[in-house]
């Protein structure tokens, strides 16, 4: 297992490399900014159409990158994870990505027990990646799963940070096999500090489950750069 520095070395070495190949156009929807990073402890990543999100990293700060490198759980699909060269460089720069299946066992309970406040939680709540049909793989409209809700019921303190991905299809597409170099990336961001965010909706577990999925597929329909 990689220790914490030389996880934090080449998190830092790939931003360094993303900053000399693509061109970011960012863009923050809330008056809570960058200067919130380090009490960020759940991203919400929205809009998951490549394998090669990674290139987001780009984004974080350096010292959020420690945080990252001591820190980060993600769940990530385990046909991904398993994948020869993707799976691989997954692991060595997301260190905390614990496997998931698609099946109703205990990997996701599994991953919830990494879960909590002093974690840099991450999640992509779609749980699938958008095709250039705008559909998921079984040609399904994209939309928010649960699995986001039972995040936030692990969590008590700290900021969301929500990120909405102009899409990366024009870099790498399901299907492609290498990225496009010298392109631009499109990114909204919002920080919302998390207990409010959570105070807003019902106190009813399922009222709540309801209230937040249909919350986060307006932000996902509404958000994105366009």
């Amino acid at each position: 297992m990689l220790l914490n520095p030389l996880r934090f070395l080449l998190l830092s070495s790939f931003k360094i490399t993303t900053m000399l190949f693509y061109r970011f156009e960012q863009q923050w929807l809330s008056t809570e900014d960058k200067s919130q990073w380090s009490e960020v402890n759940l991203i919400i990543f929205l809009n998951h159409t490549s394998l090669f999100e990674p290139l987001f990293i780009r984004l974080a700060p350096f010292s959020f990158l420690w945080r990252m490198a001591k820190n980060l759980v993600v769940p990530g699909a385990d046909i991904t994870l398993d994948r020869p060269i993707v799976g691989k460089l997954y692991r060595t720069l997301i260190p905390g990505c614990i496997p998931i299946t698609r099946q109703k066992d205990q990997s996701w309970d599994n991953f919830l027990n990494h879960v909590g406040n002093e974690k840099v939680n991450a999640i992509l709540p779609e749980g699938r990646m958008k095709r250039r049909s705008g559909l998921d793989k079984t040609g399904q409209p994209m939309d928010v799963r649960g699995g986001v809700v039972d995040m936030l019921n692990r969590l008590d303190k700290g900021k969301i940070l929500f990120v909405y991905s102009g899409g990366l299809h024009h870099i790498q597409a399901p299907g492609d096999k290498f990225p496009k170099l010298f392109k631009t990336i499109k990114v909204n961001m919002e920080i919302v500090d998390l207990v409010r965010y959570k105070q807003q909706f019902s106190d009813d577990e399922c009222e709540f489950k309801k209230q937040v999925i249909n919350d986060i597929n307006l932000r996902l329909a509404n958000r994105i750069p366009k």
